[in-house]
């Protein structure tokens, strides 16, 4: 058992921001041998009751919940920052050359580990993710986050058509492939399998079709894939799956919607296909650095509210620009803000900060079980640094709110203001 003594932020049910100026966090273990939180709140109301508890003391700094990434490529980690025109491009030169390399599981380790170096260091504790069409992919990310006890979320690319040499898999094959990883990995430790079609064009209806029967039999698995992107990729899908009411219902027609499957970017979507994630209990993973990187449109938040359905925030590396959660948080302001195309909307900065922790984890299916900072919680978490540059000091003494405060480190912050990582330690 342990504690920490330091400013204090974690969220309530309804998703309200709880901030303690004095805090107290106090970790130990659950009857299962989990590191989970035993207590949070005031120190001073606290402090008695955990007198014996040895305490480190923190002044000046915030204890927050460690950060969620809703959508991740690690094998992209290599391509961040390519220049293209778009996306379908960005894919053809960057992407599958360098996913092609991922059928090496020593290139496979490497990057896996440079990955995870890369998300501790960005404060995030949580991911889910994709590798690449090569099982060998999905082995190097699983036994590196065991090896750190990270919680993570992965599977194996499902793409048996319009895929280059090298990425392209066998239908049959990598439907075998899936159930396999499934029973090597899935809830081994903090680890989970997600079935993931790569998207919707790159899969043939029997290999959607697999794929959902998986799901069927494995109800606690995960599902991620991408949809609704940008008008070309929406256009293509609906040519390959004309029956289909919408590109959206295309993974619906084939078993791939439900608690648990999350759908990276959502952006051109209509009324009936927020009903139709609302009704099915999926999530959508925004990812906005991605989004404005690639020119592909702006995620509507105001009709998520509208028609409410689970979101969160996501990097999207590496179409996304950055592993930062503080970069992801200001873009999605941004386009929150953008009100040309869409209605726009200021989204408050403990609104943006929930998205990427305990709305995250709600919309993973793992509300109580990491991204908050409530007792009972997995003990993933940040220790922040609000003075952590000169531009960021000035500010932050200024503050005269927690908004003020939050907005001030979404705004002006990165890397530099995550101090320490702390993992919730597995027996």
């Amino acid at each position: 058992m342990h504690a920490w003594r330091a400013s204090l932020l974690r969220f309530d049910p309804h998703g309200q921001a709880v901030f303690d100026r004095d805090g107290l966090l106090v970790v130990g273990r659950d009857a299962t041998g989990r590191a989970v939180v035993l207590a949070a709140g005031d120190h001073a109301t606290l402090a008695p009751r955990h007198a014996h508890v040895p305490c480190t003391h923190l002044p000046g700094r915030i204890l927050a919940p460690g950060f969620i990434d809703l959508h991740v490529h690690y094998p992209q980690t290599d391509v961040i920052g390519s220049p293209a025109e778009g996306l379908l491009p960005w894919l053809e030169r960057y992407t599958f050359p360098a996913e092609a390399r991922f059928a090496d599981p020593a290139h496979a380790a490497e990057v896996a580990g440079f990955f995870c170096d890369e998300l501790l260091r960005h404060g995030v504790t949580t991911a889910l993710a994709f590798c690449t069409s090569h099982p060998a992919s999905v082995d190097a990310l699983m036994a590196e986050a065991q090896r750190r006890r990270l919680r993570l979320i992965a599977g194996k690319c499902l793409q048996d058509r319009h895929s280059p040499d090298g990425v392209r898999d066998e239908t049959e094959q990598s439907l075998i492939d899936t159930e396999a990883l499934i029973q090597k990995w899935h809830g081994v430790d903090r680890l989970g399998y997600a079935i993931t079609p790569r998207f919707a064009p790159t899969s043939t209806p029997a290999q959607l079709r697999g794929a959902g029967e998986i799901a069927a039999r494995h109800p606690s698995v995960w599902i991620q894939s991408h949809v609704a992107e940008n008008r070309d990729e929406i256009a293509w899908a609906r040519a390959l799956f004309p029956a289909s009411r919408s590109y959206l219902a295309v993974y619906d027609d084939h078993g791939l919607m439900r608690r648990r499957a999350v759908y990276a970017h959502c952006i051109h979507f209509d009324d009936a296909d927020r009903a139709l994630m609302q009704h099915t209990g999926s999530a959508a993973a925004v990812c906005p650095t991605s989004n404005l990187f690639l020119g592909s449109g702006f995620f509507d938040f105001a009709g998520a509210a509208r028609v409410p359905f689970a979101h969160g925030l996501a990097s999207d590396v590496g179409g996304g620009t950055s592993f930062s959660p503080f970069a992801t948080m200001r873009a999605a302001y941004f386009v929150g803000r953008e009100g040309q195309t869409k209605p726009g909307l200021s989204l408050p900065p403990e609104r943006l900060w929930w998205l990427h922790t305990a709305g995250a984890a709600r919309a993973l299916d793992l509300e109580g079980v990491v991204g908050n900072l409530q007792p009972g919680c997995e003990a993933d978490f940040v220790v922040l640094d609000p003075e952590a540059t000169p531009l960021l000091a000035r500010r932050t003494r200024q503050a005269g709110s927690l908004a003020e405060l939050l907005f001030a480190l979404i705004v002006l912050g990165d890397d530099r203001v995550v101090g320490q990582t702390v993992i919730s330690e597995a027996k």
